[in-house]
């Protein structure tokens, strides 16, 4: 299972998909951003922040503020889109459903390349309706944090027996594919509590999102969740 670089050009347009509640957005969520989209040449990243997300309690900050932050977040960032689908959907998040949706949006040819850390590939087979991710998209998967790629749940191993492929192919979906990326020791959960205690953490999140979290009164009172 070796971490790919995809050389060259490509046939077909590739639209990244970068899914999450981003809560707050921070810069290993552009960082993974940046390393996708070289990795796999793409054309167009759409970050879809989750509206209600199923596998998660509680939600700290509202959609709006979060959408507004990831607005902050990809100003700089050709080619980055907030897809705010999920957000104006009523009920449970499910990606299948935001994959069915952009595949419709998109057309039959694009190549959809979910991107997704190790730690949600592990968790694959909990998704709802998750053997159909790869009838709408790639599967593109990077080690996050310290949650290994290896010896990973028997149905996912499978999964990337089956479909695990060295490079992006030249097709709108189907495979399992890894990337490598650098590390970045941060995460949204951290955030909510330096936050919550009163710090600023400038440096861990993305320009100008800072800003919005303290002019909102953002995570003032947020628990420490995950």
């Amino acid at each position: 299972m070796g971490l790919t670089q995809q050389p060259g050009r490509k046939a077909r347009r590739r639209v990244g998909v970068l899914g999450g509640t981003f809560d707050p957005v921070h810069v290993g969520h552009i960082a993974l951003g940046r390393a996708a989209c070289v990795a796999f040449s793409l054309d167009e990243l759409r970050l879809v922040p989750t509206g209600m997300s199923w596998q998660k309690d509680r939600v700290a900050a509202p959609a709006a503020d979060r959408v507004a932050m990831l607005r902050l977040a990809v100003a700089g960032e050709p080619g980055w889109i907030v897809d705010t689908r999920e957000v104006e959907r009523e009920g449970p998040s499910y990606t299948i459903d935001t994959l069915v949706s952009l595949r419709e949006e998109l057309g039959p040819d694009c190549a959809l390349v979910m991107i997704i850390g190790s730690d949600q590939l592990r968790n694959l087979a909990t998704w709802h309706r998750w053997r159909e991710l790869l009838d709408y998209a790639h599967i593109a998967a990077t080690r996050r944090e310290r949650v290994s790629l290896e010896d990973l749940p028997d149905p996912v191993e499978a999964l990337v027996a089956e479909h695990g492929s060295d490079a992006l192919p030249d097709a709108p979906a189907g495979s399992v594919v890894f990337f490598g990326m650098p590390p970045v020791p941060v995460s949204s959960t951290l955030l909510r509590r330096q936050l919550a205690a009163g710090e600023a953490p400038a440096e861990l999140l993305p320009a100008g999102v800072l800003e919005h979290i303290v002019s909102r009164r953002l995570y003032r009172d947020a628990p420490p969740g995950k």
